[in-house]
């Protein structure tokens, strides 16, 4: 890609966007002078659509006017969904079932797919997971009665190096695969923004005998997934970052539909239960066929509702361009980054296909000052101990101008 210093480059970027469109569908914050800030941060909490208040308001609506008889619009109110949730993921529709929060359906898929043995119990993650994940598996793996000292393994970047080497995960599992009963991966590291090998480090899995399942979080709505397709066991995800359902939004599962039947472990739940007998309140469990047999609850329907609004956005955006224009505002910023501070690190793979919309920059000098000052000028930029700016320049509303502005912003205070 050929980029140039001259901001009016971002400006003719901008003009020939095939989705500049879609920015006008979500609400920008404004700062005191009535003028948008920058925002840089979907990867943390994504924008609201303008859309979003009529979806819900539309179910608040139907709650006032019926009461209880609402229940028959909402009782499959989570099947509104599936398709789009199938198609942004790679999967098949009974594969996927939105519910819950992220850490919530880790649990319960762990509960399933982590069945340690005395010579198969270690899980493996990345060194520097998001804590939620290792308080999840250390969790787990106590509860299980095994030490999480010798059944946890971090695999983490070599010294001085900030990435995982894909070769590291291989020779480790080629090495010592007979002892692990799960391999649990982000998707997208959360720090450092690398994507993973998911298609590859699930082939390594399962040639060791073990169970492979992702956390998502960053990497439904930024990444292309064929989950299906690449035989991942298990995967969860939330909707609140760059699927911009709204705080609190309940997230999503995958379960591959080799498991169709389960017969394993499960928390099991009224939700999951067989719909034609669900409300013949029977004592027997007999869950749905698929991922839907995961759920325990009923859908919670207003949160839902917010989730339709932004799903129906990216379903017209379209994931394919999405990235198209995600790998370009990625390196675009990239390059500036370069031209005007050299002297900040970037964390982030260099490589185009092992990143998202996210950059992680290192500050060496007064780092907690300079994101202090983005933030006070309207550059809503994130903060990570010790020194990193995340930095997410997200195709569905962001702009090439913003992230001209933004690193011209950050060289006058560098």
């Amino acid at each position: 890609m050929n980029f140039s210093t001259e901001r009016q480059f971002a400006l003719d970027c901008d003009t020939d966007d095939s989705l500049a469109h879609i920015r006008q569908k979500f609400s920008i914050p404004e700062r005191e002078d009535g003028s948008s800030v920058i925002y840089f941060s979907g990867n943390s909490l994504g924008l609201s659509p303008k859309s979003a208040s009529d979806f819900v308001f539309k179910e608040m609506d139907s709650w006032a006017a019926k009461g209880v008889l609402g229940h028959n619009r909402w009782r499959p109110f989570h099947e509104n969904l599936t398709e789009s949730t199938a198609r942004l993921v790679g999967s098949k529709s009974d594969e996927v079932v939105v519910m819950n929060a992220l850490t919530v359906n880790l649990h319960l898929l762990m509960v399933s797919f982590y069945s340690p043995t005395k010579s198969r119990y270690k899980i493996v993650i990345e060194k520097g997971a998001f804590p939620s994940d290792r308080y999840a598996v250390e969790s787990q793996i106590i509860f299980h009665g095994f030490d999480p000292e010798t059944s946890i393994v971090e695999i983490g970047p070599r010294k001085n190096e900030h990435t995982i080497r894909h070769e590291d995960i291989k020779s480790y599992l080629e090495e010592e695969g007979e002892s692990v009963a799960l391999i649990m991966f982000g998707g997208v590291n959360y720090y450092t923004g690398q994507v993973f090998d998911i298609k590859s480090i699930t082939q390594l899995a399962h040639g060791a005998g073990a169970v492979v399942g992702y956390d998502l979080a960053h990497g439904v709505g930024n990444i292309p997934l064929e989950l299906h397709h690449w035989d991942v066991d298990f995967a969860a995800w939330c909707s609140y970052k760059y699927l911009c359902g709204g705080p609190g939004c309940p997230g999503g599962i995958f379960v591959h539909e080799k498991y169709k039947n389960f017969q394993g472990n499960r928390f099991a739940g009224w939700w999951g239960q067989n719909k034609e007998t669900r409300f013949l309140m029977e004592p027997e469990f007999t869950p749905i066929t698929g991922a839907e047999g995961w759920q325990i609850s009923n859908p919670p329907v207003f949160s839902m509702a917010s989730l339709m609004a932004s799903m129906e956005i990216i379903d017209l955006a379209g994931m394919h361009a999405m990235r198209e224009k995600s790998e370009r505002l990625t390196g675009y910023l990239e390059f500036l980054l370069a031209e005007f501070t050299p002297e900040v690190e970037i964390l982030t793979p260099g490589n185009a296909s092992e990143r998202g919309c996210q950059l992680s920059i290192s500050i060496p000098e007064n780092g907690r000052e300079i994101f202090n000052a983005l933030r006070a000028s309207g550059y809503i930029v994130d903060w990570r101990e010790p020194q990193v700016i995340r930095v997410a320049p997200k195709p569905l509303y962001n702009t090439f101008a913003e992230v001209w502005d933004f690193a011209d912003k950050l060289k006058s205070l560098m």
